[in-house]
């Protein structure tokens, strides 16, 4: 079977032209022109991307994407009419996993699409147990702990945090980890880097003003210490 992308915009010429371009590239399209529509068609079908617009009326994409978050960890792309830093940010804390601004070429959607496939689908080779002081991560069982307390995470937190871990005590630059988490080596954005690490604090560290555990080296990139 085809993977399935559930197209969310409210634009029917757009939808319509991105349901067109997605199946030439060998995808099963559903298409939802709501917030609301979205979340009838995501019970109905759940799809393995979901192509969402920031602008929706009624529910917004974010809230849509906060919706979705609460019950599934399936690879979201959120599309935006501006490439402005609030907007970018707001999505991915929403619990997007990527972005792409208006206008876009479809090839580009297509390659971030097939991007978020591959890692949703990506088997993990991690050791079975990393241990940073209360912070305790289990690649093989999906499972992150904060001092015994199950953290929930998103997938692509998840995959962060155990490349982080992999290479414990090392500075990882954004491109490093853009490559290695999102499979990107030419079109990545620093910022979805930047807003994964700032939610990942929230849910791993006691102070996230203050992380003991991630932490940023200035100028050169993010490393992971107990």
């Amino acid at each position: 079977m085809p993977p399935t992308v559930l197209v969310v915009e409210d634009d029917a010429r757009i939808r319509v032209a991105l349901h067109m371009a997605l199946e030439e590239e060998g995808h099963h399209v559903v298409e939802a022109g709501s917030g609301e529509e979205a979340l009838e068609a995501f019970r109905r079908e759940p799809p393995d991307v979901v192509l969402v617009d920031i602008v929706l009326p009624g529910m917004s994409g974010l809230d849509l994407c906060r919706e979705l978050r609460k019950t599934s960890d399936a690879p979201i792309v959120m599309v935006t009419a501006r490439s402005d830093t609030h907007d970018v940010v707001a999505g991915l804390e929403a619990g997007a996993d990527d972005y792409v601004t208006k206008p876009f070429v479809v090839k580009e959607l297509a390659a971030r699409i097939r991007s978020a496939l591959r890692r949703a689908r990506r088997p993990d080779a991690s050791p079975e147990r990393f241990v940073f002081g209360d912070l305790e991560i289990r690649p093989a069982a999906g499972e992150v702990r904060v001092a015994g307390t199950l953290a929930q995470l998103t997938k692509t937190e998840f995959r962060l945090l155990c490349e982080l871990a992999t290479h414990a005590g090392m500075v990882l630059s954004r491109e490093q980890l853009l490559e290695r988490v999102w499979g990107y080596d030419y079109f990545g954005d620093g910022r979805l880097v930047d807003a994964h690490v700032r939610r990942l604090r929230t849910k791993i560290e006691t102070k996230p003003s203050e992380p003991g555990h991630l932490v940023t080296v200035r100028g050169l990139g993010y490393k992971l210490q107990g």
